[in-house]
């Protein structure tokens, strides 16, 4: 196969899977500018909400466990078709859900079917891209996917502003349904021709070695919980602000309008996307290090969200746009998870490697949105919703988080083998 074909194929991998991976950023995030229509019409209280939102993050977490060794033995294009069905059908009914039951199964069709994309395109990645170029494209396709993130913001609000929440929802349902085809129809587990002696050999190991000891070797490396514990409270922060509680927040204590909540929090993306463009770079020329510049970036996240707790409220306008765009540069430093993860395990256990440490990422964010509910909840609400109060005894639970797994992290090995060509 001539280098420029391979050259080609790897484009048209790499945007099958990317246009898949923005849909999963979109879902994860797009109750937060149509929470009030969403509580208004299914009649839900904080909690509700808060579980709604949840239960998609419980779901994904969980499936990440068994997904691994799905990818390792089936193949990422095949997982990501399958599981993009499920998908499709969740992003449908959710659209048409008239009550809670509904919404929460639709939910959980939805986090069911987005789980596997990510983790099985790392895992196609491994095979196609060589271990030095990793961290470069794993960054890059986190950083395309957060276009997900970026359309569920501003240009979701004024989607349903024209055509309601409903209508929204069942568009992005039938993309859903494009997207898992070009996958199927596209995407290649591994380049053409025989497999290599190691791939054949790696392949045998993994179906001798099994599920249980897979898991075993993963979650018995103590520097892996150490990453788990980071990774929950990273996620936990972003999808405080971008995903569920950051939305209602603007509205109800700083009275944004529904267009104006969308535009700050697209900063946000923004500022991942940013990030996550220059983040290895960064990790190589900088830092020199995955394990540095990720606690940098994570030291520099709990500083601007401990100011977003404390200050936004008597913040300008213009600064608080500056803020959101911060943050979104901040919590890209996350995705060095990725190459650290892939550097700290051997290939032939990288898919279920990376499913393992995405469940504590998943975990991260379903555990906080679902807490910061209750907290929200347990206050006497007011005529437009809950008080100041309630918000920032809520997003104080996220940050203190951050703060303890940064310390924890200290004491982890850097696996960071910048520079090497194996």
């Amino acid at each position: 196969m001539s280098d420029q074909s391979l050259v080609r194929q790897r484009w048209l991998l790499f945007t099958s899977l990317a246009l898949m991976y923005i849909l999963v950023y979109f879902y994860r995030i797009s109750l937060a500018v149509v929470a009030g229509d969403i509580s208004r019409d299914l009649r839900l209280s904080p909690q509700q909400l808060g579980a709604l939102s949840s239960v998609l993050f419980y779901v994904y977490a969980v499936t990440q466990l068994p997904l691994g060794p799905m990818i390792d033995r089936l193949g990422g294009r095949m997982v990501i078709s399958a599981f993009g069905v499920l998908t499709s059908i969740g992003g449908i009914l959710f659209s048409q859900a008239d009550s809670l039951i509904v919404a929460m199964t639709a939910r959980v069709l939805i986090g069911i079917g987005t789980a596997s994309v990510l983790m099985a395109t790392l895992a196609i990645f491994s095979h196609w891209f060589a271990k030095q170029h990793f961290g470069k494209v794993s960054s890059y396709m986190v950083a395309i996917g957060n276009l997900g993130n970026l359309s569920a913001t501003a240009p979701f609000a004024l989607a349903v502003a024209a055509i309601g929440w409903r209508s929204s929802f069942l568009v992005i349902g039938l993309i859903q349904v494009l997207a898992t085809l070009l996958v199927f129809g596209l995407v290649r587990d591994r380049p053409p021709g025989p497999p290599s002696g190691s791939d054949v050999d790696e392949k045998k190991l993994v179906e001798s070695l099994g599920m249980l000891a897979a898991w075993k070797e993963i979650f018995g490396n103590r520097d892996f919980l150490l990453l788990g514990a980071i990774s929950f409270a990273w996620y936990g922060n972003y999808l405080a602000l971008q995903g569920l509680w950051g939305g209602p927040y603007l509205m109800q204590v700083l009275h944004l309008s529904r267009q104006a909540t969308g535009h700050m929090l697209m900063f946000t993306s923004l500022g991942f996307i940013a990030g996550s463009m220059v983040n290895d770079a960064i990790a190589r020329r900088v830092f020199k290090s995955y394990k540095k510049t990720l606690l940098v970036g994570q030291i520099l996240l709990f500083i601007l969200m401990s100011v977003f707790l404390l200050l936004a409220d008597a913040l300008p306008h213009s600064l608080l746009t500056v803020l959101f765009f911060a943050i979104g540069l901040a919590v890209s430093s996350g995705v060095m998870i990725y190459p650290i993860i892939r550097s700290m395990f051997p290939l032939r256990i990288v898919g279920t490697a990376l499913t393992s440490l995405n469940y504590c990422v998943l975990l991260g964010a379903a555990v906080t949105q679902q807490i910061m509910g209750v907290i929200i909840g347990s206050f006497k609400p007011v005529a437009a919703g809950a008080p100041p109060q309630a918000f920032q005894a809520a997003f104080s639970f996220p940050v203190i988080g951050l703060a303890v797994t940064i310390v924890m992290f200290l004491f982890a090995r850097d696996y960071s083998d910048i520079g090497s060509r194996r």
